[in-house]
C-alpha cells in the first residue's frame, strides 16, 4: 500500500493477529459459548452520522425486535456529523484493534482507500449463499478488482433546489429539462441587489462535483480520473465546467465568488436557507433537510445537461458504503444486518433515499417527509420533486484507485488559482493532468 496507507496496513497485520488470539469463532462468525451454545452477540455499526442526521436508535431497535439473538448498537465518530472525521475515527479504531462490525464510507473513493488498507471483508461468499446479484439488486454496482466488499446504503442523487418565491418573483417556470446554459440564463435573471443585500442566482460549493459540473453527469466516464488512474480532466466536459463557473463568478456576477465562498467559509446549507442564492445544485439527502429546516418553498429541477441533445435526467451517483470489518468476531451477523438495512432498513430509517431497486419511490418520499416537520414539510414542492426523481438516471460509478484522494487535492488546487485570476483556463488543465499522471506513476 502506497504514501498514506502505508503505516495503517502496517498496523492492521497486527491488529489481524492480535484479533486471532481472542474467542474461538464458529463458522457463523459467531462467539461460541460454553458447551457449544451460541449466545446473543453485540455487533457495532459505526459511521459519522449523529442520531438527529440518522434516526439511527430506533433503526437499530427495529432491527433488534426481529432478531432476538443479536443486539445491534449504533455509534456516532463525529459528534458534528462529519463524514471525514468520523472515516478518520474509524481507521484509528481499525488500528488499535478496538471491536469493529459494521462500517460506513461517504464516498467511493473514501471506500476505495480502506478496502486497499485491508479494513474490509470480502463479501463475495455471503452474497453467492444467499443468491444476491448485487448489480440486479441495487443501482450502483461497488465492485473493487472483481469483489464486493460493501453494499450501498443511502444512495445520493443530483438535481437542482430552486427558491420557487424567487422562482415567482422573476417569472420563470421550474425547469424540467434544462442545460447548464439554460441554468446560467436563469441565475441571470434571479440575481437582485448589490452589496450585503445581493442574492446571487446561483451559489457553486468547494467539492470536486461543482469543479466538474458538466463531467459528474457524462454516462460512461463521470470523474476526473477514470477506473485505471489515467486522467479525465482534459476533456471538454471539464473545459466548460470551469469557464461556465469563470463566467457566473467573475464576469456575469450572478454565482457567489469563489473568494467569497472561502474567506467566509460559507456553508452551502446557510447560502440557500439564508435565501442568499435561488439555485442550488446539490444531492437528495437536502429533502430530509428541507423537511427539518426549509425556510420557504422549494421546487426541483433535473440535473443540467452539457449538450441538449444528452438524455434528460442523467445524474452522478453516489452512496454510503457498508461493509464488514475484517477484524469482526461475528462478520455473519454484520453482513446479515447489511443486507437488512441496505434493503428494509432505509425505509425504516425514514431519511434517505434507497439505492435497492425493489424500493417504491413514492413510499421512499413519504417515509422521509413523514419525519419532518409538518408546517415545513408543506413548503416542499412534491409535484416537481416527484417528477424530477422519475426522471434521474444514473452515470456510471467509479471505483477510483486508493490515490485518487491525492489526485482530487492537485486538480482542485489548479481550479483555485484558476478562479482567483490567478492563472488561465489551459495552464489549469495542463497541470493538472501533469500532476495527475505523476501522481499515478508513483503509486505504480
Amino acid at each position: 500500500m502506497k504514501k498514506s496507507l502505508l503505516a495503517l496496513s502496517g498496523v492492521l497485520l497486527t491488529t489481524t493477529a492480535l484479533a486471532g488470539c481472542g474467542a474461538k469463532v464458529d463458522n457463523a462468525g459467531s462467539t461460541a459459548g460454553a458447551g457449544g451454545s451460541k449466545e446473543p452477540v453485540t455487533i457495532k455499526v459505526q459511521s459519522w452520522y449523529t442520531e438527529a442526521q440518522g434516526n439511527w436508535n430506533a433503526t437499530v431497535e427495529a432491527y433488534n425486535k426481529t432478531h432476538p439473538n443479536v443486539k445491534v448498537v449504533y455509534e456516532s465518530m463525529s459528534e458534528k456529523g462529519d463524514s471525514q472525521e468520523g472515516m478518520k475515527k474509524m481507521d484509528l479504531l481499525a488500528a488499535s484493534g478496538d471491536q469493529m462490525d459494521v462500517v460506513m464510507y461517504s464516498s467511493p473513493t473514501d471506500f476505495a482507500q480502506r478496502v486497499g488498507a485491508g479494513i474490509l471483508e470480502p463479501l463475495d461468499d455471503y452474497l453467492k449463499k444467499d443468491n444476491i446479484v448485487v448489480k440486479d439488486e441495487y443501482k450502483i454496482d461497488p465492485i473493487v478488482n472483481g469483489k464486493y466488499y460493501a453494499l450501498p446504503g443511502k444512495m445520493i442523487e443530483w438535481f437542482v433546489m430552486l427558491n420557487k418565491d424567487k422562482l415567482d418573483e422573476a417569472k420563470l417556470p421550474v425547469p424540467t429539462e434544462w442545460t447548464w446554459n439554460d441554468y446560467a440564463e436563469y441565475a441571470k435573471k434571479l440575481t437582485k441587489g448589490d452589496g450585503a443585500s445581493k442574492s446571487y442566482g446561483s451559489y457553486f460549493h468547494t467539492w470536486k462535483e461543482y469543479a466538474t459540473l458538466a463531467l459528474i453527469n457524462e454516462p460512461e466516464n463521470p470523474y476526473l480520473i477514470k477506473a485505471d488512474g489515467t486522467e479525465n480532466i482534459d476533456n471538454p466536459r471539464v473545459r466548460f465546467s470551469l469557464d461556465l463557473r469563470n463566467k457566473m463568478e467573475n464576469v456575469d456576477k450572478t454565482s457567489v465568488p469563489y473568494f467569497e465562498v472561502m474567506s467566509q467559509k460559507m456553508n452551502y446549507r446557510d447560502v440557500y436557507f439564508a435565501g442568499k442564492t435561488a439555485m442550488l445544485a446539490t444531492g437528495n439527502w437536502m429533502v430530509g433537510e428541507l423537511s427539518m429546516s426549509g425556510k420557504f418553498k422549494t421546487a426541483f429541477a433535473p440535473y443540467p445537461k452539457f449538450d441538449a441533445k444528452d438524455p434528460n435526467g442523467l445524474t452522478e451517483i453516489g452512496a454510503d458504503f457498508l461493509g464488514v470489518a475484517a477484524s469482526s468476531k461475528h462478520k455473519q451477523e454484520a453482513y446479515d444486518f447489511i443486507k437488512w438495512y441496505t434493503t428494509e432498513g432505509i425505509m425504516t430509517q425514514g431519511l434517505f433515499f434507497s439505492g435497492w431497486k425493489k424500493a417504491d419511490i413514492n413510499q421512499n418520499v413519504d417515509a422521509i417527509l413523514k419525519s419532518g416537520k409538518p408546517e415545513l414539510v408543506s413548503l416542499i414542492d412534491r409535484d416537481s420533486l416527484m417528477s424530477t426523481l422519475k426522471v434521474n438516471k444514473p452515470t456510471k460509478l467509479v471505483v477510483p484507485p486508493t490515490y485518487a484522494l491525492e489526485q482530487q487535492k492537485e486538480f482542485l488546487n489548479q481550479v483555485e488559482l484558476y478562479l482567483v485570476g490567478k492563472q488561465d483556463l489551459e495552464k489549469t488543465i495542463q497541470t493538472s493532468k501533469s500532476k495527475i499522471e505523476e501522481i499515478k506513476k508513483s503509486n505504480k
